[in-house]
């Protein structure tokens, strides 16, 4: 690898300095690097087409957004945890010198993540590496979800949201939601009804390929009302209204992450569940 993009969440790393330490760092190696800095209304610069890596510097959420706006570049993503422990960042800190060591001398690997997209009846589209979450905006009240899986009609659930999620994102949302917990390099699709207003409702696992159709119903009395579909929780936020439909399905592209140890998913779950 020789050409790096350093995207730093500048809430994280005040002043720029570790992204300093980290550039400079690979500078002597020979590399060339481009810098850019996050914060949560800015989107920053994105890399050239010649990327070999992008490093993102932050928490589970950095790479999240990293990955959403660098879907159309193959560039895989390595993540340097400057937060509290996560997932996704893998490289801690104190020994990121020892991981770019590994990254620069070829001992890593390239997972490669499924991604989802989401179509609101044909006039946007957006993608998600964890999930897409649709929930009530606005007023207290119950909406109805009408699901259909492959054009075939499923249920209708009466909820505070519905989150669509990847094995990738089966750790965040979804957790919280009472969703199962999935390996990530699987090839499927979580759905999950946030608080439903029934006491038989669980989460259904899907097959990657199939097509996920939500239509939000009307309120009390057939009123109107407004839920917002949420892209990773990254601040991208659609609204919504009875009648509109979201179409959600596989994304064409996948988020490909590097990994440098031999630590499995199950060790860093182990952590988290003993944390």
């Amino acid at each position: 690898m020789e050409h790096f993009f350093i995207i730093t969440n500048i809430a994280k790393d005040p002043g720029l300095m570790l992204q300093g330490e980290i550039a400079a760092f690979l500078l002597e190696k020979g590399k060339t690097c481009d810098l850019a800095h996050e914060r949560p209304d800015d989107k920053g610069k994105s890399p050239s087409r010649d990327v070999d890596c992008i490093l993102v510097l932050g928490g589970d959420g950095t790479m999240l957004r990293a990955a959403r706006e660098n879907a159309g570049n193959d560039a895989p993503v390595l993540g340097i945890n400057l937060g509290t422990l996560g997932y996704l960042a893998e490289i801690e800190k104190t020994n990121w010198k020892a991981a770019l060591t590994d990254l620069i001398n070829g001992n890593f690997e390239i997972e490669q993540r499924m991604m989802l997209s989401g179509t609101i009846d044909k006039r946007s589209t957006d993608s998600a590496l964890n999930d897409i979450a649709i929930t009530r905006f606005g007023a207290l009240q119950i909406v109805p979800y009408d699901v259909y899986v492959n054009d075939q009609y499923l249920n209708t659930f009466r909820a505070d949201g519905i989150i669509v999620s990847t094995p990738t994102g089966s750790t965040g949302y979804n957790m919280s939601a009472g969703g199962p917990i999935v390996e990530p390099s699987a090839q499927l699709i979580l759905m999950t009804p946030i608080c439903p207003h029934t006491l038989n409702t669980r989460s259904i696992i899907l097959a990657a390929d199939d097509i996920i159709t939500i239509e939000i119903g009307r309120g009390r009395n057939g009123g109107d009302v407004q839920v917002e579909a949420d892209f990773d929780g990254c601040g991208c936020r659609r609204i919504m209204h009875a009648g509109d439909r979201i179409t959600i399905r596989k994304y064409s592209r996948t988020t490909r992450i590097i990994k440098l140890s031999r630590k499995s998913f199950l060790e860093t779950l182990h952590r988290k569940m003993s944390g």
